[in-house]
């Protein structure tokens, strides 16, 4: 069963930056739209941002200017960079993707997450 892996989590300080990646476990898989959720304790999953399959973003208010997603289509894999990260960062991040495979083969899948913890 496909899968996105989720990897580049971790401890860092605040206004640092960090970069967590998610690549399909399936490289023979078309990565069509995909986006970054994260969960926060003791909050409901949110969307910070997404990326076309034509590369066009968008992001939440709360990380526009400081974070960016960008994807590299040759490794079905997308990337978040996060910079100038805040306490409130703190959160559990999850990739949610389109893939396509043969013939009309299509699954959306999410990943397992990866913490991130920004410490003040």
């Amino acid at each position: 069963q496909v899968q996105l892996v989720e990897s580049g989590g971790g401890l860092v300080q605040s206004g640092g930056s960090l970069r967590l990646s998610c690549e399909s476990s399936e490289s023979i898989f078309v990565m069509g739209g995909m986006a970054w959720y994260r969960q926060r304790p003791g909050k409901k999953r949110e969307l910070v941002g997404g990326i076309t399959s034509d590369g066009v973003t968008n992001f939440a208010d709360s990380v526009k200017g400081r974070f960016a997603i960008s994807r590299d289509n040759a490794k079905t894999t997308v990337y978040l960079q996060m910079n100038s990260l805040k306490s409130e960062d703190t959160a559990v991040y999850y990739c949610n993707a389109d893939l396509y495979g043969r013939g009309s083969w299509y699954r959306n899948v999410w990943g397992l997450g990866t913490q991130v913890t920004v410490s003040s």
